[in-house]
């Protein structure tokens, strides 16, 4: 016979130390494997009656791992016991000479022989159940309180739980799943339950929120993790958008910085409006792209350059952003939407005729750059447009030519109240070409410099802004975007409603594109004002994912009213406890806390957020 060449496949060392422990130690009390260490507790009573659920109250016990063995036993043995008890507890009952110990043999009798019908009569089937579970920690001193929550889950329970002394070893191997069950431990931990207690005790149920895919969000109010893929769609979730809303102190940012950098590690883009500063360092420790946008020579966005703008939807009620006048939906006819927009935003003094005028400017300007109702943009460089500088060149060339004194004296208006955005202290914002320009996955547009400007300014930078952002998230379908718009109230001009039209189309038809918003104020008064409510309403109500923190107030009342919370859920938010939450993902609701690792913390900086 022909000898068969065999080729020895080497061990893989990497592999084999990275699932294997270090090393193994077992004491009286403990076992330590590798650099964990803890003890296993064996169930050795349980209750007589339980509710729904019970089981999983024990399998669900932060920081521990739980076994249980379940094997089917012979009916007819059973029933031939369970008789003997019920006899040998009614002559207990009888002949008891106080009345606690009559009560306690006359109601352990009751329970066996209901336990004997099910089995006898009803076909219920029963078997042998052992439960160990171990508390493992990194040290002493967190193996202390894990303990004591094991004990403690063990007595609400009703349960009676025995640390397995000296069996330490074997229990470890009940345990693992490489072991078969112990015979030993099995003797000490096994007792009789019907399948019905042990199916209804839930045991395989889990506490927390998981996806099946994303990644670690924070922990639930029992302690059990709450894993969220937030692109995940289907069911009840339709976008990915979020809502994170609570007063001032409570984790908002330290929230929103942790699901920066959980996305940022999935390969999402990432786009920050931050009128704080909190996010510059996070920004550069991820090696991201700083921007200043209040007045920074690479913070520039040019407003005359043309930008894809989110449209309404077929069926969209109440005011439209965009209607056709005549010209065509083509690239530069939406655009001088958003231009008549950015106009009445910086002077809201501005008439219709003086949009009137000014849009004929607009349109004369463009022309001279080649730009028409048909051009196609999409080759069109930033250099390639036209900047406020050329169209105050056409407005004095009309100003000089018109006879007309009632249009002269509109130009003169027009000239005036554009001089601070041309020659002013303005034009370093707007009068240039666009300087921004981004190779990184993470980009910080900050805009605290406009903090002691006018409400003017911010609302026109913050439009802005948010045109050039739309235009990064609707560039490329395939490529997962996240805005985070912090202090989104900046953002709300009661006067001029179109620019938060802007913002609800663009959360309405992000889910169109791989794209997502997240709007986090303190205060959802303000976007329930009456004077803006219809559009408001809708940035509150649209995101699948909404992170309520603490609040207080009208506040609290009017998102009481908005997501129609319990009266358990109002008491958790007014208790304004720092890194607690209630998340509302779909039709889901749980109490949530973001229980973040060092590591994490070290990114976020200085500037809130810890």
């Amino acid at each position: 016979m022909s000898r068969k060449n065999t080729e020895e496949i080497p061990v893989n060392g990497a592999l084999l130390n990275s699932i294997t422990p270090i090393g193994m130690e077992f004491k009286k009390n403990t076992i330590t494997v590798g650099e964990s260490m803890g003890r296993v507790y064996g169930i050795v009573k349980y209750p007589q009656s339980a509710d729904y659920g019970w089981l999983s109250k024990l399998t669900n016990i932060p920081s521990t791992v739980a076994s249980i063995t379940f094997t089917p036993v012979d009916d007819s043995i059973f029933l031939e016991s369970l008789s003997n008890t019920i006899k040998q507890k009614r002559g207990e009952a009888e002949s008891a000479k106080d009345a606690l110990t009559a009560s306690r043999a006359k109601r352990a009798a009751d329970d066996a022989e209901k336990m004997m019908i099910q089995v006898d009569q009803h076909g219920e089937k029963i078997g042998a159940m052992s439960l160990l579970v171990a508390p493992l920690t990194r040290d002493e001193k967190l193996l202390k309180k894990a303990c004591q929550k094991v004990e403690s889950a063990i007595a609400v329970a009703k349960c009676k739980g025995r640390l397995l002394s000296s069996l330490q070893k074997e229990s470890f191997k009940q345990l693992s799943p490489f072991y078969t069950s112990n015979e030993k431990i099995e003797q000490i931990t096994q007792r009789i339950l019907p399948l019905s207690s042990f199916i209804g005790g839930f045991p395989f149920a889990s506490t927390g929120l998981n996806d099946g895919r994303g990644y670690y969000f924070a922990k639930d109010a029992s302690g059990g993790l709450v894993v969220v893929d937030p692109w995940m769609r289907g069911g009840d979730r339709t976008n990915s958008n979020m809502v994170i809303m609570g007063v001032g102190g409570v984790g908002k940012s330290t929230a929103i910085k942790h699901i920066i950098m959980a996305e940022y590690m999935r390969g999402t883009k990432i786009i920050i409006i931050d009128p704080e500063s909190e996010y510059k360092e996070l920004t550069r420790n991820l090696q991201g792209d700083w921007l200043n946008c209040g007045g920074g020579i690479k913070g520039r966005i040019n407003p005359l350059q043309i930008k894809l703008v989110p449209k309404d939807d077929e069926d969209e009620d109440g005011e439209r952003l965009y209607k056709d006048e005549g010209n065509g939906m083509g690239a530069l006819a939406l655009h001088m939407k958003s231009l008549e927009i950015f106009f009445k935003l910086y002077k809201p003094s501005f008439t219709d005729k003086h949009m009137a005028l000014i849009k004929m400017c607009l349109i004369e300007m463009y022309e001279k750059f080649g730009i028409t109702w048909d051009t196609d943009v999409t080759n069109l460089k930033n250099e390639d447009y036209p900047i406020f500088t050329d169209l105050n060149e056409i407005i004095e060339e009309k100003k000089t030519r018109e006879l007309d004194p009632n249009l002269k004296s509109l130009y003169v208006d027009i000239s005036l109240l554009l001089h601070d955005l041309i020659f002013g202290s303005d034009q370093f914002l707007w009068n240039g070409h666009t300087s921004i320009s981004t190779q990184t996955r993470c980009v910080c547009l900050d805009t605290h410099d406009l903090q002691d400007t006018s409400d003017n300014i911010k609302s026109t930078q913050y439009f802005t802004i948010l045109q050039w952002a739309w235009e990064q998230m609707t560039r490329d379908r395939d490529e997962r975007v996240l805005l985070i718009s912090d202090e989104a109230y900046l953002m709300i001009d009661h006067r001029v409603p179109q620019s938060l039209i802007f913002l609800r189309n663009a959360v309405k038809r992000a889910r169109k594109y791989e794209a997502a918003i997240a709007i986090i104020s303190h205060s959802v008064v303000d976007f329930l004002d009456p004077s803006v409510k219809m559009y408001g309403q809708a940035l509150l109500d649209i995101p699948c994912i909404k992170i309520l923190m603490g609040t207080d107030g009208k506040n609290l009342q009017e998102t009481k009213e908005l997501y129609k919370l319990t009266e358990a859920e109002e008491e958790l938010l007014a208790a304004k406890r720092r890194k607690v939450a209630l998340l509302i993902i779909g039709s889901k609701r749980l109490q949530i806390e973001f229980d973040l690792p060092e590591y994490k913390m070290k990114y976020f900086g200085k500037a809130g957020g810890k």
